[in-house]
């Protein structure tokens, strides 16, 4: 069978593989039928950020063609979104819900397709075949007449950008929010369109790129351009999302957050940070710093999918062949989905 792997910074391929030998008994071969390229995955190819050889690809949408002779909820032929998390479903931290921290399942950047040995040697999803573990609980059922583009987007991403906003408009829905971009990766426009179809009364978004300002305005957020460094503190928010990446713009973040507010990093800093720990104290704020829990997050987010509340196709998508993906997987695009 074929795959897609990257083989060293810059560099992205078509192998030819062996087929996975099969399911085994709780296990389950999909098919993909769409793989969204996530925020990380393009610095990762570009860059080399994480040791290779390995197959790319972890927002996935699938088509079941087996399971094994334990597996009782999906069958041949049914449609299902892959969380790009691995877990088992049954170890301690998983029957608290905390998927994420599964025991079964640990790596460096914790057990996920589509990372290689840092991911814990898991397969990645643009291929032909993808063994899954654990089909009955990792396997996601997709909804009746959501296309494998929609759905593709939904494991990580999208489920990152719902996180940072949707448990604390939960918890009191007129809390206002604040996200901080700087012109890259689809999660904080995603932040944007999320927040305001939970009915946020405020969601201001900030960012250095114009197309992008633009875009979270006809999302329905009130945007503006930043250009220069980032100031100490904007206007404060209850919910503050940063996507900067870098430890100026997260200062920022954090000392714009209300006091007894949240701050919800959706980006990754590769340079130590040093954060304003006693004005965090003081001010009774919370700061979260994790992966989205793809598996515990999912069926909410398919939720708001399907009842046609959000639509990811709203953020710029570039949709290419899957035959293309070699050429694509390295081009600029927001948002990319290879499908078959």
């Amino acid at each position: 069978m074929r795959q897609l792997t990257y083989r060293s910074a810059g560099v992205v391929a078509w192998e030819e593989v062996p087929e996975p030998d099969g399911p085994g008994p709780t296990g389950a071969l999909v098919r993909p039928l769409a793989v969204a390229r996530c925020d990380l995955d393009l610095p990762m190819a570009a860059f080399g950020l994480f040791p290779g050889p390995f197959p790319v690809g972890h927002e996935i949408a699938a088509e079941v063609i087996a399971v094994g002779t334990e597996v009782q909820t999906h069958r041949r032929g049914d449609r299902v979104v892959v969380p790009f998390q691995v877990s088992c479903g049954a170890c301690r931290p998983c029957a608290r819900r905390t998927f994420a921290a599964c025991g079964a399942h640990r790596a460096p950047l914790g057990a996920s397709f589509g990372f290689g040995p840092s991911g814990g040697g898991f397969g990645g999803g643009v291929t032909d075949v993808l063994a899954v573990p654990h089909a009955d609980h990792l396997l996601v059922a997709a909804p009746a007449g959501t296309s494998p583009v929609v759905l593709a987007n939904l494991s990580d991403n999208v489920a990152d950008a719902y996180r940072a906003v949707a448990p604390m408009l939960r918890e009191e829905p007129d809390r206002d929010v604040l996200i901080l971009s700087a012109g890259i990766g689809a999660i904080p426009l995603y932040a944007a369109g999320v927040a305001v179809a939970l009915g946020a009364p405020s969601v201001r978004y900030i960012d250095r790129d114009p197309e992008r300002v633009a875009i979270a305005a006809r999302l329905g957020a009130t945007a503006s351009l930043h250009e220069g460094p980032w100031p100490k503190r904007f206007d404060p928010a209850a919910i503050v999302v940063e996507s900067v990446g870098e430890p100026a713009g997260l200062q920022c973040a954090l000392r714009s957050t209300e006091p007894y507010g949240t701050c919800t990093t959706v980006s990754v800093s590769f340079e130590p940070v040093t954060l304003p720990v006693v004005e965090l104290y003081t001010r009774g704020v919370t700061f979260h710093a994790s992966r989205a829990d793809g598996r515990r997050l999912l069926p909410e987010v398919l939720d708001l999918v399907a009842s046609g509340r959000f639509d990811p196709l709203s953020i710029p998508t570039t949709v290419v062949d899957w035959g293309d993906a070699a050429e694509a997987w390295l081009a600029p695009a927001t948002k990319l989905v290879v499908a078959r």
